[in-house]
């Protein structure tokens, strides 16, 4: 049973992976508001008052995946007095939300570097084994260097990157981050960052 859940939930998340569909999840989840009105000529929904972000995307593109959250459950359609339908993200939308943006998360690269290192280091028992195999697997896609097996440093700014990580895998408790200015032996470091 649990495996026929767990396929179900892969095909699922496949069907709402494409890149725009996604976008439109991540910025329903950050707030973007979007509102529709009833059309008597399409027998559908027109979108009404766009905002910029909203305007990027192709509007029959937006109105089909719309429809497609409406019958996957991710999104909430409310009615109001002036007929206007605002739309919300249910739970489980925001919980394929929170999946693509840690996806999408990456540790943008400075034009001058500060000369400050950044390690995360944790220490995760071994009942939780799949959030640290997880957090170990996030970091070195976001390209750390593993000085040791729960010791990752990265050369630039990602304080808010790993504070969203942790609390993503519930491991707040876990993990801890600093920054430091000295860290003997950083020529490796510095070589494998393309740091002068």
């Amino acid at each position: 049973m649990n495996k026929l859940i767990k396929t179900s939930e892969r095909k699922t998340r496949k069907k709402f992976s494409s890149p725009i569909k996604r976008k439109i999840l991540l910025l329903l989840q950050a707030g973007f508001a979007m509102a529709l009105t009833p059309s008597p000529i399409t027998h559908g929904y027109i979108l009404r008052e766009l905002g910029k972000e909203w305007k990027n995307i192709d509007q029959d593109y937006l109105k089909r995946a719309i429809r497609e959250f409406r019958y996957g459950k991710l999104i909430n359609y409310q009615k109001k007095s002036d007929g206007i339908i605002q739309i919300t993200l249910t739970k489980l939308g925001k919980e394929y939300a929170l999946k693509y943006k840690i996806d999408e998360i990456i540790v943008k690269k400075p034009n001058i570097w500060d000369k400050k290192w950044r390690l995360v280091i944790f220490d995760i028992p071994e009942k939780r084994r799949v959030a640290r195999n997880s957090l170990r697997n996030k970091l070195r896609k976001l390209d750390f260097y593993e000085l040791q097996k729960s010791v990752f440093v990265h050369p630039y700014p990602c304080q808010n990157e790993i504070e969203f990580i942790v609390e993503f895998f519930k491991i707040r408790p876990c993990v801890r981050y600093a920054e430091v200015t000295n860290l003997t032996n950083e020529e490796e470091l510095k070589l494998h960052f393309n740091l002068s």
